[in-house]
């Protein structure tokens, strides 16, 4: 099992301070992103402690394969990490924006695409909401229409967020993170965007941050759905499934007990993430890990079953892998 340091992000929508979330408190915001696991080249996460303290994770897939990353994964992927585990913490809003699919981002960047989602953590400001998914019919020259006159954001359904809030944003959604909200994103490793609308916002050298309009064309899915918000069930002490995908799979655990992950059968690593509480991991091999809230957790593929053993009255988790 293996903890890494978190990589600070400053962005245009954070603020000045850096605070990873673990460190939250409630008069310090973990400003801007916190990437917690990233095998993104020039951005790979680096183990914390142990043995392996000071390896970055690309070096560990290369020196470990299959045990580490399961056997189905290492053959699709070879030694790239498939998943990326984020902190984020909005000031301002984010751009309007879609993430390309698989298939638009290889034919444009030879890249993977970026589906992703998002679950709501507290810490959010009181009103903090999102926005994603087309809240009526919108047809691509409507599309253009409303980019060219600033208005595409009133085309993007709203939702007001708390604690415990679930979306699943695939590739073409077009979507938007908005001030105050303080979340988790599990994503596919990419850093591809396709910006719409950005409020007229300039970069470090006064010049307007590029749009993707035509690009962004391309990747939009303009089906609508009745709702893009989440349900799932509420349930302590057992793995309650929030999103299934060909990206990634996650489970949430609600813990007041001690309870036990089986993982003999699964052909994958899993990222525990801890997004409230804290607690001890200890797996088959005997290794014993502190865990708490805003700490990632990475399991290898080879591990039979860790236990977790919660410190706190409520501890909250989520488990995220590749099937």
């Amino acid at each position: 099992m293996l903890k890494f340091e978190p990589i600070l992000k400053s962005l245009i929508w954070g603020g000045e301070k850096l605070v990873p979330y673990k460190e939250l408190t409630a008069d310090c915001h973990a400003v801007g992103e916190s990437w917690d696991l990233s095998g993104i080249a020039g951005e790979e996460s680096v183990v914390a402690e142990g043995p392996d303290r000071g390896m970055h994770l690309a070096a560990l897939v290369e020196r470990d394969g299959a045990a580490l990353v399961g056997r189905a994964n290492y053959a699709r992927f070879g030694n790239e990490f498939p998943l990326l585990v984020k902190f984020i913490d909005a000031r301002e809003d984010l751009s309007v924006q879609v993430h390309p699919n698989d298939q638009l981002a290889r034919a444009c960047h030879n890249a993977h695409g970026k589906s992703e989602m998002w679950y709501v953590l507290r810490g959010s400001d009181e009103g903090a909401h999102l926005r994603l998914g087309f809240s009526r019919s919108v047809t691509p020259e409507e599309y253009e229409q409303a980019v060219e006159q600033g208005t595409i954001q009133e085309l993007v359904a709203e939702y007001p967020i708390r604690e415990g809030d679930l979306f699943h944003i695939p590739a073409g959604r077009i979507h938007t993170i908005c001030a105050g909200a303080m979340l988790l994103e599990i994503q596919q490793p990419s850093t591809l965007t396709y910006r719409i609308y950005d409020y007229g916002r300039t970069d470090s050298n006064g010049r307007p941050r590029e749009l993707h309009t035509e690009l962004a064309k391309k990747a939009l899915d303009f089906t609508v759905q009745g709702s893009y918000r989440m349900a799932y069930e509420q349930a302590e002490d057992k793995a309650v499934r929030l999103v299934t995908s060909e990206h990634f799979t996650t489970d949430l655990l609600k813990l007041t007990q001690p309870y036990t992950l089986e993982l003999a059968a699964l052909d994958s690593f899993v990222a525990l993430i801890c997004t409230d509480g804290r607690g001890v991991l200890r797996d088959d091999r005997g290794q014993e890990l502190p865990i708490h809230q805003g700490e990632t957790v990475l399991i290898p593929a080879s591990t039979q079953c860790v236990e977790i053993l919660p410190e706190s009255e409520k501890m909250t988790l989520l488990t995220s892998w590749i099937e």
